[in-house]
C-alpha cells in the first residue's frame, strides 16, 4: 500500500512510519527499488537530483544491478534534495511529500518524491572591482564568459567556478599572488541579489630562473626549450601550465610538475620555476592482438626508444599483421624545431595494403612538420587544441586488382577503365606528393569522446612540380560533434566529403589505389567495406567524389555496457568535385559498445535502405541487404 507524508509533521510521525515500513519489509527480504520520480522539478535537471541521492532505481534488465530501499538513506535523500536546491539558489525550496509504494508481492517499492522549488535568489547585477589591471577587452571577455550570468539563479556551484575563471585571469596577465573574494548583497527586492566580484592583483611578476630536479638522462637544457617559460618575460598562468603538458608530451617523463616557488607571505617581482621530473625507462615494448569482423585476426608489436640520441628524441619500430594490413614502419620524432611547439617526423615503410578492390604495397617516406598553436588563456578553461603540418611524400607505389578479375575476359574494359594494365591488371610509379592539414578539436577524448566538436582539413597536391609518377589534387574536409544528454547518454554526428582529380585533366592521372570508397565498421555500415562506389558490371570500382555522414544516440544500459541507435549516409560519384546530394545510400541500425581499458569493444548491425541496384559480391548478385560490424573503438 502507498505511504505518504505531507509537510508539516512532527519529526517522530516520520521516522515512526518509516520504522514500520522498513521492519515490514526486513521481516521478509530486502526490498527492491524499482522506480524513483520527482515531481515539480523545473528549473534543474531531473538527473542532476538523482545522480546526488542514495535511493537509486534497479536495473531493468534481469542480470542487472539491483538496489534495495533503507530507510536511513531515504531520510538522508529528503534532505539532500532540500540541500541541493539551496546550493543552486532556492533557499524556499522543499518536500512538500513523497510516497514510497509497494507493488503487490511486497518484495519492490516505487519511489515517488514531490517538490515545491518555490521563488530563487537572481541575479540582479554583478560587479567587477579590482580588475583595473587587466586590458578592456580581456575584462569584457571574461565577463561574457562567466559561468554565473546576470538573471541566473545564484548557483553556489557557478559562483566558485567564476571565481576560479576571474582568479585565472589574473594570473594569466602577470599576477601570480591574486586574489579573488565573492559577496552578495539585497537588490531590489527580496528575491534579488547583487553579486560583487572583487579582486586584489597583488604583485606583477616576472619569471625567475627554472630549476629542475628529478632528471638524469635528458638535460636540463632539453628541458628547458621544451618549456615556453623564459626568465624575464611575463608571468603567466597558461604557460605554466602548458610548459608542463608539453613535457608529458615526451612520453619521457612519467611524473611533471611545474609550479611557482614562493616564500610563503611574500610577492617577490621575481617568481622562480621550480620543476620536478621522474624519468621513464628509455625504451618501452607494446604487443597488441584482437579481431574485428574487417580485419579479422590483428597482431602488432610497438617499440619505441623515448631518448633516442638523447635530446628526448623518439625512434619507434610498428609492425603489424592483418587481413587488410601487414608491414613494418619506423618513425622517428624530434620533439623541438626551432621552437618548442613544432616538432619532425621521419617515417619510413613497407606496407602491403589487401583490399576488396585491390592489393598495394608500398615502400617509401615522409617528412612531416607540425606546429601545436598556443592556446589562449588559462588552461583551467576548456581550449581548443588546435595544429597544423605539412608533409612531403616519396613512395614508390605498385598496386594491382584481384587474381579472380585477370581470369575473367570481361573485366578487361574495367581494368582499362581503371587505368591498369588489361595484361596484368597492374600499376606502379613514384607518388610524389606535398599535403596540408589542420585540425582543430575541443572534445573531450580522441578515443570515447563525449562532448566538444572536432574539425579536420586536408589538401594534398600530387605531379607538377613535385614530379612523380602521379598528378591530382585532393581535398578533404571533416566535422565532428559531441553532446552529453541528461548527463549520461551521447548524441554523435559527423560529415566528411572529399573529391580527388586532376585540375583539367583526365581521371587516369589518379593512382587507383587513391579511389574513393565507402562502406565498413567506420563508414557506411549497411554495407561491406568497399561495397559503396560507382559500378561497372556491378563490381565497385570507386569514385572520385565522395560524401557521408553518421549520428548516433549512444546511452548506457548497465555498467560498462552502452546501446547505440546509429544513421548513416552517402555516397561515391564517378567525376572530380561533382557532388549529386539527391543519390545518397542510407542505413540504420543498433549497436552495442563495452568499455574497456583500450576503448569500447563495438558491435553494430547496419540495414540497408536503399540497396545499390546490380550490385555483387564475389560474382554474385547482392541479396543481403544488413551487415554486422564487430571492432574495437567508436565509429567515430
Amino acid at each position: 500500500m502507498p505511504f505518504v507524508r505531507t509537510r508539516p509533521v512532527a519529526a517522530a510521525i516520520l521516522a515512526g512510519l518509516l520504522i514500520a515500513l522498513t521492519g515490514c519489509i526486513e521481516g521478509k527480504s530486502a526490498i527492491r527499488v524499482t522506480a524513483v520520480k520527482l515531481n515539480g522539478v523545473k528549473s534543474v535537471k531531473t538527473g542532476q537530483i538523482k545522480s546526488a541521492l542514495a535511493t537509486t532505481a534497479s536495473s531493468k534488465l534481469p542480470w542487472g544491478q539491483k538496489r534495495y530501499f533503507t530507510r536511513e538513506r531515504f531520510e538522508a535523500d529528503l534532505k539532500r534534495v532540500v540541500a541541493f536546491y539551496k546550493d543552486r539558489g532556492f533557499p524556499d525550496a522543499k518536500v512538500t511529500s513523497f510516497d514510497v509504494k509497494l507493488n503487490d508481492k511486497q518484495d519492490a517499492v516505487a519511489v515517488t518524491i514531490n517538490v515545491d522549488e518555490g521563488q530563487p535568489l537572481v541575479v540582479e547585477r554583478i560587479d567587477w572591482e579590482g580588475f583595473d589591471v587587466l586590458p578592456p577587452q580581456h575584462l569584457s571577455d571574461l565577463k561574457g564568459k562567466l559561468p554565473l550570468k546576470e538573471r541566473m539563479p545564484l548557483d553556489r556551484a557557478l559562483a566558485q567556478a567564476s571565481r576560479e575563471r576571474a582568479l585565472d585571469e589574473l594570473k594569466d596577465h602577470g599576477y601570480p599572488y591574486a586574489s579573488v573574494r565573492l559577496a552578495d548583497s539585497s537588490g531590489t527586492d527580496a528575491h534579488a541579489r547583487v553579486l560583487t566580484v572583487t579582486a586584489t592583483p597583488g604583485t606583477q611578476a616576472r619569471y625567475g630562473d627554472v630549476a629542475i630536479s628529478g632528471n638524469s638522462s635528458v638535460s636540463d637544457n632539453v628541458v628547458r626549450r621544451q618549456m615556453t617559460i623564459r626568465p624575464g618575460r611575463l608571468f603567466r598562468l597558461s604557460q605554466v601550465q602548458e610548459s608542463q603538458r608539453r613535457l608529458y608530451a615526451l612520453e619521457t617523463f612519467k611524473f611533471v610538475n611545474v609550479e611557482p616557488e614562493v616564500p610563503e607571505g611574500q610577492q617577490p617581482a621575481i617568481v622562480p620555476i621550480k620543476t620536478v621530473l621522474t624519468e621513464e625507462k628509455p625504451r618501452k615494448v607494446r604487443f597488441g592482438a584482437g579481431y574485428g569482423s574487417e580485419e579479422r585476426l590483428r597482431a602488432s608489436i610497438d617499440w619505441r626508444h623515448v631518448n633516442f640520441l638523447g635530446s628526448a628524441r623518439t625512434l619507434q619500430v610498428q609492425s603489424q599483421y592483418s587481413k587488410i594490413n601487414t608491414g613494418v614502419r619506423v618513425n622517428f620524432r624530434q620533439p623541438y624545431f626551432f621552437g618548442p611547439r613544432t616538432s619532425v617526423l621521419l617515417t619510413g615503410q613497407s606496407w602491403h595494403t589487401e583490399e576488396p578492390a585491390y592489393v598495394l604495397n608500398t615502400n617509401g617516406g615522409r617528412v612531416t612538420v607540425e606546429r601545436t598553436l598556443a592556446r589562449r588563456g588559462p588552461f583551467s578553461q576548456q581550449r581548443p587544441n588546435t595544429s597544423v603540418s605539412l608533409t612531403y611524400i616519396g613512395e614508390f607505389q605498385e598496386y594491382h586488382v584481384t587474381e579472380e578479375a585477370l581470369r575473367d575476359p570481361l573485366q578487361i574494359k574495367r581494368l582499362i577503365q581503371i587505368g591498369l594494365d588489361p595484361l596484368n591488371g597492374q600499376a606502379r610509379g613514384l607518388l610524389s606528393s606535398l599535403g596540408f592539414d589542420i585540425h582543430h578539436s575541443t572534445a573531450d577524448s580522441t578515443i570515447d569522446a563525449k562532448q566538444g566538436y572536432l574539425l579536420n582539413g586536408h589538401v594534398e597536391k600530387a605531379g607538377s612540380l613535385f614530379g612523380g609518377d602521379f598528378e591530382f589534387t585532393e581535398t578533404i574536409l571533416e566535422a565532428r560533434y559531441y553532446l552529453p544528454i541528461a548527463g549520461r547518454a551521447v548524441f554523435a554526428a559527423r560529415a566528411r566529403g572529399g573529391s580527388i582529380g586532376k585540375i583539367g585533366g583526365s581521371n587516369l592521372a589518379v593512382p587507383f589505389y587513391r579511389r574513393y570508397f565507402l562502406g565498413g565498421a567506420t563508414s557506411l555500415r549497411g554495407w561491406g567495406r568497399f561495397e559503396v562506389s560507382p559500378l561497372f558490371d556491378g563490381i565497385s570500382i570507386g569514385g572520385h567524389t565522395m560524401f557521408e555522414s553518421s549520428a548516433e544516440l549512444r546511452a548506457p544500459v548497465w555498467g560498462n555496457l552502452s546501446a547505440v541507435l546509429f544513421a548513416d549516409g552517402g555516397n561515391v560519384w564517378n567525376n572530380a568535385w561533382d557532388w549529386n546530394f539527391s543519390d545518397m545510400r542510407y542505413d540504420v541500425g543498433p549497436g552495442l559498445r563495452y568499455l574497456t581499458p583500450i576503448g569500447p569493444i563495438r558491435a553494430d548491425m547496419g540495414f540497408q535502405l536503399n540497396p545499390i541496384p546490380g550490385l555483387t559480391i564475389d560474382g554474385k548478385p547482392e541479396t543481403r541487404h544488413f551487415r554486422f560490424h564487430f571492432s574495437i573503438g567508436q565509429a567515430f
